[in-house]
């Protein structure tokens, strides 16, 4: 069974950076599609970025384009999300995901129904 930790949360200002972390462990992470997630008090859960398991297929909500990347650190099992020039509308509790086994080889899809593995969540607070 997939296990999902996510780290680097934080307070900060509008403008600032933060880098988030999803260790994966029961599986190696090479071979997880991963997904970020970021919910709101009372609103649904949003897709912010998913990668495939090969790494070719990477997407963004149309939001957090040119701001945030996503990547892979096979060696250390982690998936990152590097977040640049926050907003306030960034906020949020931000978690990881895995499709496991993945719904359609090769890619990753931007809907939380198809993620079977969740961590724990991790918050975000863009506020001055």
């Amino acid at each position: 069974q997939v296990q999902l930790v996510e780290s680097g949360g934080g307070l900060v200002q509008p403008g600032g950076s933060l880098r988030l972390s999803c260790i994966a462990s029961g599986f190696t992470m090479q071979t997880l599609v991963i997904a970020w997630f970021r919910q709101y008090p009372g609103v649904e859960r949003e897709a912010v970025s998913c990668i495939s398991s090969n790494d070719k297929s990477i997407f963004y909500r149309d939001s957090v384009k040119g701001r945030f990347t996503i990547s892979r650190d096979s060696a250390k099992n982690t998936v990152h999300l590097q977040m640049n020039t926050l907003k306030p509308e960034d906020t949020g509790n931000y978690f990881c995901a895995s499709d496991s086994p993945p719904t359609i080889e090769n890619t990753c899809i931007m809907i939380e129904r198809f993620y079977d593995y969740w961590g724990q969540g991790t918050q975000v607070t863009v506020s001055s």
